[in-house]
């Protein structure tokens, strides 16, 4: 008599979030080891991975690749007769679902690839080094610079590639970047092929030249939803702007950043920021505050969410309880938060609890931009504009007609529920903004 282990989602998700399937990193019928990575999952923003919870053979798959699951649901049974067995009988669904992976297995062979069973790049199936068991930032940076998992060493457990693998390796060999190949094609996590599947044309103009056809990722529908659904059917949008002089600011970031640098906190311009938007939001409590039928509920914890654009998509991970932390320990937080989503690795907490967001759009050369209120049922969202050198007229007693300065300023704009917040209370927000951030010690 067999065990069966069963297989299922994490029982903690962020609110509001949806969850699905990613991919199985195992086929029905294959041996799988206690702990060693099973599932990818994504979410709304993050991809998280299920570990099997016990050795045996993967009896049966009960939900597929892009489903929808919810938390602790069942996903699929593990026989744990003992690896190398021969499977438990399996329900009629596994035995489609088994049939489904043969034709598919035969389609792809009679189309010049190889079936699963096959050794790819050189590594059996359902080794660490194969593409079904790379995560998808790894997989993402293979296919950009172009290279085959059995040319980067893997260092993570069980000789698992890591995001650091790969960007060491390039490092090493100076690998460029390869573009894409001729033809109209499906761009894929690790890799592109020649599409089969022909799509409407979005119009009748004939496009000359290539065409490069990528399909929406998980994150990225979720980021199109989450869009429409607050912009149109959600919250009214309000938008007020303010410039600000940023002198201050750079003369105490120029006198403070070795020694912050020294503690392990790089101070970056966006940890001001972040401790002016306390401030701000402590003159303004409804911009820490969410909506609902009944009553306005204002947050007296600041958690603030800091809008990071990735190769894959917008993520928003969150920086907890930034109206405790001083200049410095926000530094800190914010460089280790940045840095794993950067890499990969956030987690569903990192996404959780979010009160209020900042997007800090100039890094990427914007002076201006209103920010929609992306992460429903915040109230608001702060955006930063590129900092630049202006030539600006300084209002002084002696000279009527003032003089030319030259200032190092950027554009700030706050966009509101207008349900919440009145213009006045956005523009009240946006003044102690400023002013915070112009006020630090000469």
């Amino acid at each position: 008599m067999s065990d069966v282990v069963e297989i299922r989602a994490p029982a903690e998700q962020t609110e509001g979030t949806r969850s699905q399937i990613l991919r199985w990193l195992k086929s029905v019928g294959q041996e799988v080891v206690a702990d060693e990575p099973l599932i990818e999952i994504e979410t709304d923003k993050v991809t998280v991975e299920v570990a099997a919870p016990g050795s045996g053979t993967l009896r049966e798959i009960l939900k597929q690749e892009q489903e929808e699951i919810a938390p602790g649901e069942l996903l699929g049974r593990i026989d744990a007769i003992g690896v190398g067995k021969a499977p438990a009988a399996r329900s009629p669904e596994a035995n489609r679902v088994d049939s489904a992976a043969t034709a598919a297995v035969a389609v792809s062979t009679a189309g010049g690839g190889a079936p699963a069973a096959a050794d790819v790049g050189g590594l059996p199936a359902g080794q660490p080094g194969q593409p079904a068991s790379l995560s998808p930032a790894v997989r993402r940076l293979l296919a950009e610079h172009g290279l085959e998992p059995n040319s980067v060493r893997g260092s993570g457990q069980g000789g698992r590639i890591t995001v650091e693998d790969v960007l060491q390796h390039v490092r090493a060999s100076g690998v460029a970047n390869k573009p894409p190949t001729q033809g109209i094609r499906d761009v894929q996590s690790g890799g592109s092929r020649p599409s089969t599947v022909s799509s409407p044309a979005p119009s009748a103009v004939e496009i000359r030249g290539e065409i490069h056809r990528v399909p929406h990722s998980a994150v990225r529908k979720r980021i199109a939803e989450h869009m429409v659904h607050s912009l149109l059917h959600t919250a009214p949008h309000v938008t007020t702007v303010f410039e600000a002089n940023l002198t201050a600011v750079l003369a105490h970031r120029e006198r403070h950043r070795e020694e912050f640098a020294r503690q392990g906190a790089p101070l970056t311009l966006t940890a001001y920021f972040l401790q002016a938007a306390v401030t701000a939001i402590r003159a303004v409590p409804e911009a820490n505050s969410r909506w609902t039928d009944t009553a306005l509920e204002i947050f007296d914890s600041v958690h603030i969410g800091v809008a990071t654009a990735l190769e894959s998509g917008l993520v928003v991970p969150v920086l907890h309880e930034v109206h405790s932390r001083d200049l410095r320990q926000t530094a800190e937080g914010l460089n280790d938060l940045v840095s794993r989503a950067r890499e990969g690795r956030l987690t569903p907490s990192d996404m959780r609890g979010g009160t209020f967001t900042i997007s800090n759009h100039g890094v990427s050369g914007s002076l201006i931009a209103t920010p929609i209120v992306i992460n429903q049922p915040q109230a608001a969202i702060l955006g930063i504009g590129k900092l630049e050198r202006r030539a600006i007229v300084v209002e002084e007693p002696s000279k009527p007609e003032g003089r030319i300065a030259i200032e190092p300023r950027c554009y700030v704009t706050l966009t509101i529920d207008h349900r919440v917040m009145d213009g006045q209370q956005a523009n009240r927000f946006l003044q102690v903004f400023v002013q915070r951030l112009e006020s630090y010690p000469a």
